[in-house]
């Protein structure tokens, strides 16, 4: 009798190899099947869809908690982890690459420069199944049981269903206990942003320098976005694609054809 083969899971992230995150998604992919990590040695937030070009990568063995027996950590960005390791960490391609849980959430314009969702949208290209998985609590030590539930939950269905090509999907749980939370909600992307301000400082040396700062605006008012269904006590999923053409305006620009 020939045993079924488990389906392989890439795991990555954007806080780092140790992060509770990270070290939770990895013990519920355990759940499904053979799992491989990849993941950064620092913390690499707000890198979005990054890339190192600059400077030599590593791709060194690691053994932390109870994780998979192939796990590496590396030098490099989110991105980096699934390129570097679909090419040199796994010998076969993947069913499924989960990137997360992410220490705050990545809903709305968070997506274009999440490290999480970058490595996410990373796999899509390639043609694998993905999810991005945020958790709306920074605190590293915030209860992730809850969240482990719905991530086991979603990442069972995409290995049952899978994915269209080129799509991924941006997961945002609200932190709240099990009980509280009410299920789940596919959304659309809210359409809001941050206002950004930059305290100006001066160093002990006479040079000024920048610190960011701001404030995020709901401006979305709809009820089908992926805001909205946090703010009800709804997991959001949102289907992501990399290809960011404007299809809806192709026709409208065929003027500049003629000039």
């Amino acid at each position: 009798m020939i045993m079924a083969q488990k389906p392989l899971i890439f795991v990555t992230n954007d806080d780092g190899i140790t992060a509770p995150g990270i070290r939770a998604l990895i013990d519920t992919m355990n759940r499904l099947g053979d799992v491989v990590v990849v993941a950064p040695d620092r913390v690499h937030s707000g890198k979005g869809h990054a890339v190192t070009i600059h400077h030599p990568l590593y791709l060194d063995p690691i053994k932390i908690d109870n994780g998979p027996q192939k796990e590496f950590k590396t030098n490099g960005m989110p991105v980096d982890c699934v390129k570097l390791g679909l090419a040199h960490a796994v010998e076969r391609k993947p069913d499924l690459v989960v990137s997360g849980i992410n220490h705050g959430v990545n809903n709305s314009i968070n997506v274009l420069y999440s490290g999480t969702m970058g490595a996410a949208v990373e796999a899509s290209i390639e043609g694998i199944p993905s999810i991005g998985f945020s958790l709306d609590n920074y605190d590293w030590e915030a209860d992730l049981n809850p969240a482990k539930h719905y991530v086991l939950k979603i990442a069972r269905q995409v290995l049952k269903h899978g994915l269209p090509q080129g799509v991924s999907l941006n997961v945002n749980i609200p932190y709240l206990p099990f009980d509280k939370i009410k299920g789940i909600k596919i959304a659309r992307q809210a359409m809001d942003k941050w206002h950004e301000t930059y305290d100006k400082r001066t160093n002990p040396f006479g040079r000024d320098y920048y610190w960011l700062n701001g404030n995020f605006t709901y401006e979305d008012k709809g009820k089908d976005t992926d805001v909205y269904a946090l703010k009800n006590d709804y997991v959001s999923v949102v289907p992501v694609q990399f290809d960011l053409t404007a299809h809806s305006v192709l026709k409208d620009l065929k003027h500049l054809e003629n000039q």
